[in-house]
C-alpha cells in the first residue's frame, strides 16, 4: 500500500512537470521564473523574472519571431528541460524523467497553443491575445509550482 502511494505521488509530480513544460512552451521564461522565485529565491530568480517580463513586452512586438522558429523552439525546449529537472529535484523524483517530460510539454505547449493564439489575435488583436497568454502562463505556473 505504501509503494502504491509513493507511485501515485511520483506520477502526480511527473504530470505536474509535464504541465510546467507546457507553460514553457507558452512563455519561455515564465516557468523557470516562477519555479525559482518560489523554491529558491536569490539573484538568479530575479534575473529570470526580469527575462520573463522582457519576454511579455517583446512578444507583442511586430518584429518578434514566431514561437515555432528554430531559435524559439530550442529556447522553449531548454526551458522545459530546466523546469522539468529542477522541478523534479524539488519534488524528490527522478530528474532525468522530469527533464524529458518538461521538454515534451514545452513542445506540446508551443505547437498546440499556436492555433489558439492565432485565433485570439484575429478576435482581439496581438496585444490582447499576448496579455491573455501572459496571464494564463503566470497563473498556471504559480498553481503548478505550489503543488509540486
Amino acid at each position: 500500500m505504501r509503494a502504491l502511494a509513493a507511485l501515485n505521488l511520483a506520477g502526480m509530480a511527473f504530470f505536474l512537470l509535464f504541465l510546467l513544460g507546457i507553460v514553457s512552451g507558452l512563455r519561455t521564461f515564465t516557468g523557470p521564473a516562477v519555479l525559482w522565485l518560489t523554491r529558491h529565491g536569490g539573484v538568479f530568480a530575479y534575473v529570470l523574472a526580469g527575462a520573463a517580463i522582457f519576454e511579455y513586452f517583446y512578444d507583442v512586438q511586430p518584429q518578434a519571431p514566431p514561437r515555432t522558429s528554430i531559435s524559439n523552439i530550442i529556447s522553449r525546449l531548454l526551458s522545459g528541460v530546466f523546469v522539468g529537472w529542477w522541478g523534479a529535484v524539488a519534488a524528490g523524483v527522478t530528474p532525468g524523467i522530469g527533464a524529458a517530460l518538461g521538454a515534451a510539454g514545452a513542445l506540446a505547449g508551443a505547437y498546440c497553443s499556436l492555433p489558439i493564439r492565432k485565433r485570439c489575435i484575429d478576435i482581439g488583436g496581438n496585444l490582447a491575445s499576448g496579455l491573455l497568454e501572459d496571464i494564463v502562463a503566470i497563473g498556471a505556473a504559480a498553481l503548478i509550482v505550489t503543488h509540486l
